[in-house]
């Protein structure tokens, strides 16, 4: 089968096979993963999506660094192939999707039976792939942790990118007033295309002041919820718009800089402030997370949300992948697909 063997930490964005990049170049001679368990399924990988946290696997630079060569990847989706003699829910061409620590980037992936998910009929399963780390990281830790109700506002940072974009549309099905910050105007067309309210570019405009005005229009106090994904001086600039009992949601860093967030401010306003790791909930409250995306599966059949789909690679093609997450290309996700879905476009 093919997959793509990180052989070497470096930058992902070198062609694989190439002296300087960290890939192997991708072949189809990588041995096909046996059934590990009794209860243990192979699935072929239809898509699997490329998330930030990947980016810095391959670098060296995420918390977690497993031992080299591995396969990277994280969430996917596909149809069952071959199922072990426990399995009692699932059967061969069953389309499902999962997320898993390593391993997706590749044609094949075993999984346990208990952490697949059935694709509801009608769903794409590019779309499922792309489901579980950024609409799992968005509605855990607005629905669960911030407990984001109808008419509070959520200020989303980051807003175009594969996080942002699920926050937004989350937001909006909980019947929030959505205010997301982005860079550009395809994106903040895009965005506002979703169902955001009021969208500011951050590459223009004035972040705070544009916000203050847009709460002030509307009779509205401040923030309640803040989504941030991103991180720096924005982070820091909008802790000046939080309500007191504001929720602090802290997704991820992508600008590269970690905020302080003083304590004794949060004392003072009584803000909440959430670290957000989607992935831990698998070891400490795995029901939780098993109830969050079986209640996303069913809010994309209904047409709820939408998966946007910005980029899509081979295989082979996985270091444009990377280049179009680092400069920040992507309006939604970024994916690989495999076999005959594979059809590279920018």
């Amino acid at each position: 089968m093919e997959a793509l063997v990180l052989r070497r930490l470096g930058d992902p964005t070198v062609a694989p096979g190439e002296e300087a990049s960290p890939f192997a170049a991708v072949s189809g001679d990588h041995p096909v993963p046996e059934l590990s368990s009794p209860t243990a399924v192979r699935v072929r990988v239809a898509a699997t999506s490329l998330n930030f946290a990947t980016f810095l696997q391959v670098q060296g630079k995420y918390q977690e660094r497993p031992p080299l060569p591995f396969v990277p990847g994280s969430d996917y989706a596909g149809v069952v192939d071959a199922v072990g003699p426990g399995v009692r829910g699932l059967r061969p061409g069953d389309r499902v999707c999962s997320f898993a620590g390593l391993g997706s980037f590749a044609d094949f992936i075993i999984a346990e039976e208990n952490q697949l998910f059935l694709v509801p009929d009608g769903c794409d399963l590019v779309a499922a792939g792309a489901l579980p780390v950024a609409f799992g990281t968005s509605h855990l830790s607005l629905v669960h942790r911030a407990q984001l109700k109808a008419g509070q506002v959520l200020l989303v940072l980051g807003a175009a990118g594969g996080v942002g974009v699920s926050a937004v549309q989350i937001g909006k099905v909980c019947g929030a007033v959505v205010i997301a910050v982005a860079r550009g105007i395809e994106k903040l067309q895009y965005l506002k295309s979703i169902g955001a309210d009021h969208v500011i570019d951050s590459s223009k405009d004035n972040v705070v002041g544009s916000a203050k005005s847009v709460l002030k229009a509307r009779g509205l106090k401040g923030v309640d919820v803040l989504y941030d994904p991103v991180g720096g001086k924005l982070t820091q600039d909008s802790f000046k718009l939080l309500n007191w009992g504001a929720h602090i949601l802290v997704i991820g860093f992508a600008s590269g800089d970690v905020p302080v967030i003083r304590a004794n401010i949060a004392l003072v306003k009584n803000w909440t402030i959430h670290g957000l790791y989607w992935g831990s909930y698998l070891t400490h409250q795995p029901r939780v997370l098993i109830d969050s995306l079986n209640e996303l599966l069913s809010w994309l059949s209904k047409g709820l949300i939408t998966v946007q789909i910005s980029h899509r690679y081979r295989l082979a093609e996985a270091h444009l992948a990377f280049a179009a997450l680092r400069d920040r290309k992507a309006v939604g996700k970024v994916m690989i697909t495999m076999g005959s879905s594979a059809k590279s476009r920018l």
